[in-house]
Order: C-alpha cells, then sequence, then structure tokens
C-alpha cells in the first residue's frame, strides 16, 4: 500500500489540474494565510492532557472523551466533512489500519464539525468501523484553537463547487478544523500529534502506530 502522503498528494496534483487559474490562486491564498497563524504551535502539545468534552455521536447521544482513553489508549482525528475528498481517503485509510491500531491496544475516533445525519452519511459511505462525534458549531475545536473561519472569497468559491457547508455543518458560520490528529495515553496523555494548516495534508497511520506500538511496550515493562 502506498503510503497515505502520496496519495494525497496524487489526489491533489488531480484536482489541481482541473481547476481554474483563479480558484488555485483562492485556495492557496487562504491555505498560506491560515500557516500564518501558526495552529500548530497554539493548540495542544505532547505531553499535555487532551481536555475533556461530551460530543454526539451518530445516533445524537453524548460521547464523553475522557471515558474512552480512560479504557485504553485513544487515537483521536479531526477532519473537515464529508464533502472533502481528502478526509474521505484519509477516514477510509484509518478503516484500513484500524486492526493495527486495536492489536495495539487503542480505539478510534474521528471528530467532525457536521451534524449527526451528515456524520452518519460519511460513516455509511466510508464503512466506518469507528465512533465518529459531531462537534457542533465547532465548539471544542475552538476551545483547544483549532477552528478557523473560512475567508469570504473561498466560502464563495466553495459554493460554486457545490460544497454546501453550511448544510453539513447545520449553521452559516463556515468554520472548520484544521485537520489534527492526536494518540493519547490511557491517563490522556498527548504522545503524539500531527496538525497541518494544509488541508491536503494528514497525519501518516504508519506514525500513528508506531505511537501506539510504543505505548504498548511501555505498559508491558511496567505490569
Amino acid at each position: 500500500m502506498k503510503h497515505l502522503a502520496d496519495r494525497l498528494d496524487e489526489l491533489n496534483k488531480q484536482n489541481r489540474a482541473m481547476a481554474p487559474k483563479e480558484a488555485l490562486k483562492i485556495m492557496d491564498k487562504a491555505t498560506n494565510d491560515l500557516k500564518k497563524q501558526h495552529f500548530a504551535e497554539n493548540t495542544l502539545q505532547v505531553g499535555d492532557v487532551f481536555p475533556d468534552t461530551a460530543l454526539l455521536n451518530i445516533k445524537g447521544n453524548k460521547q464523553s472523551i475522557s471515558q474512552l482513553y480512560k479504557e485504553q489508549p485513544l487515537v483521536i482525528t479531526f477532519y473537515r466533512g464529508g464533502w472533502c475528498p481528502y478526509c474521505n481517503m484519509q477516514l477510509r485509510t484509518l478503516q484500513q489500519v484500524l486492526p493495527d491500531f486495536k492489536t495495539n491496544g487503542a480505539s478510534l475516533i474521528a471528530i467532525t464539525p457536521e451534524t449527526p445525519d451528515n456524520s452518519l452519511t460519511t460513516k455509511e459511505k466510508n464503512n466506518l468501523d469507528f465512533e465518529v462525534l459531531s462537534d457542533i458549531d465547532n465548539v471544542f475545536a475552538k476551545q483547544i484553537g483549532l477552528a478557523f473561519t473560512l475567508p469570504e472569497d473561498l466560502k464563495i468559491l466553495y459554493n460554486k463547487f457545490g460544497l454546501d457547508v453550511k448544510k453539513h455543518n447545520g449553521n452559516e458560520n463556515f468554520e472548520l478544523p484544521v485537520p489534527a490528529t492526536f494518540v493519547v495515553d490511557k491517563g490522556g496523555k498527548i504522545v503524539y500529534r500531527f496538525i497541518d494548516e494544509d488541508y491536503t495534508k494528514r497525519a501518516e497511520p504508519s506514525d500513528i502506530l508506531t505511537a501506539l506500538q510504543k505505548l504498548k511496550k511501555e505498559e508491558q515493562l511496567m505490569a
């Protein structure tokens, strides 16, 4: 299997080849402007305890994050929405490596600003066996410094492309999280993180697995 980064890069090249130059200028400027905000520096760091929150699952029931990582190490990934092809590629890849995560004693959740109904659609479309939780209005993403508002020209462009962010998120905010992935131990401490303002970049599953394998070895030594 190719690395996720390579497949995302191929997808990006295909999409850029089809996009009008003016659209590329708008998207590239938006990404560069995000990079200037230094999200990676201003959010959770390795060694921090991942904050607890209760988010809605696809059935509309609240799920506590801390309850999940008290039971076993947890992989937490934030994605933009089921309308994003890069998100869907990432989610499908995580599904493929989910058995390896489980072998190392960990579980996986994905967090999105989409409503539970739209999260369910994303889960069914990608045949996901892991929990997808809805961070309504990006309340949690804002709390930990991952949320941003789409610039006006990008809103217009997304609408032209048929990407109805308002419908997916159930609000008028046009806010999204910067894609991010964390691995936390059973105490909630962050042992690995990946954050990139470029939405075409995502955590490499092999890096996540390495972090989980290290955690498992540490637990075995302490047993």
